[in-house]
């Protein structure tokens, strides 16, 4: 029976580009056809621009000067957001207080990233006790009401910090003793996803090739089964700025978060309980705010989670 000459299969040139795409293309690629994650970053990125640009135009000094004589004032040309209680311009505290709270979301998921994920590496790699006492603590710690903690320290601890002076600013010292505890209490679900990850990848070839071949243990943690993690890391701390922001609001609004004369959005919006009914502007622009800014960093964070997905086909 006579063969028959097969030709080779020819891909279309689609095809042939999606196969020669390293993963940082496939990434960004994937992340630009999810639609709600470049409406996400096209927010974001204009609250940046609003709460960094603005401040090149209006001096913080403005923002936290008091005119009693002007407070309440309905928003104007003169005072375009209104005043608040002592006459402060709600348009410039909210660039100041936008500032402040994305600050505070930043370094405090920087805190958790960090401690979540050396401590889940640890875990996962050594096991044994190492891995019961880490994994006995966050357990513990779970236990614990996040919010009555954040209240607790936040009223006690940051009442006695004093100020501090930094990058040209002064902040009062609940902005510390916040950025901190909202870190250092937020790293244990990180702690664990990385943890699992670790379980599953210590076992494979190249962790056993890279061990065979001498490498350290810690070589190994953080040039080799680190890489491999980094996708939930980063999903999971993008997710977990837009949590920060609403605690720090819940906190700002109870009163025990960042004091005056410092602003944040949750602390603008506790002033507005005064008049709630009829000073509307004091709480619907920080409010405003807040919501847009959380919703644009879900919709980033839901980008990256497809994107960074290895059985997504997209």
């Amino acid at each position: 029976m006579d063969t028959i000459a097969r030709s080779p299969v020819k891909l279309r040139p689609l095809e042939q580009e999606l196969q020669h795409e390293t993963l940082l293309q496939r990434t960004f690629r994937r992340f630009r056809a999810h639609r709600m994650a470049v409406v996400g970053v096209v927010l974001l990125v204009l609250i940046t621009t609003y709460v960094v640009g603005g401040s090149f135009f209006i001096s913080e000094r403005y923002a936290n000067d008091t005119d009693f004589r002007n407070k309440w004032a309905p928003p104007s040309t003169q005072h375009p957001m209104g005043t608040d209680a002592v006459g402060r311009d709600v348009l410039a505290r909210t660039i100041y207080g936008g500032q402040m709270t994305l600050i505070i979301s930043a370094l405090a998921m920087f805190v958790t990233a960090l401690l979540g994920t050396v401590l889940g590496l640890i875990s996962g790699y050594y096991g044994g006790w190492v891995d019961n006492i880490i994994m006995r603590v966050s357990e513990a710690l779970l236990c614990i009401p996040l919010m009555f903690l954040l209240l607790v320290l936040t009223k006690f601890v940051g009442a006695q910090m004093s100020d501090v002076r930094m990058l040209g600013r002064e902040f009062s010292g609940s902005v510390i003793v916040v950025i901190f505890v909202l870190g250092f209490t937020g790293w244990m679900g990180l702690t664990r996803i990385v943890r699992a990850q670790v379980l599953s990848l210590r076992t494979q070839e190249f962790v056993v090739a890279a061990r065979a071949l001498g490498a350290r243990n810690h070589e190994i943690i953080f040039r080799h089964i680190l890489p491999n993690t980094l996708a939930p890391v980063i999903v999971y701390t993008t997710l977990g700025i837009s949590n920060v922001i609403l605690l720090e609001a819940y906190i700002g609004f109870l009163g025990t978060g960042v004091q005056p004369p410092t602003a944040s959005w949750g602390n603008m919006i506790q002033r507005a309980t005064e008049k709630i009914d009829t000073a509307w502007w004091m709480w619907f622009f920080p409010g405003a705010f807040i919501l847009l800014t959380v919703i644009s960093i879900n919709f980033i964070g839901d980008g990256l989670r497809d994107a960074l997905d290895p059985r997504s086909q997209k």
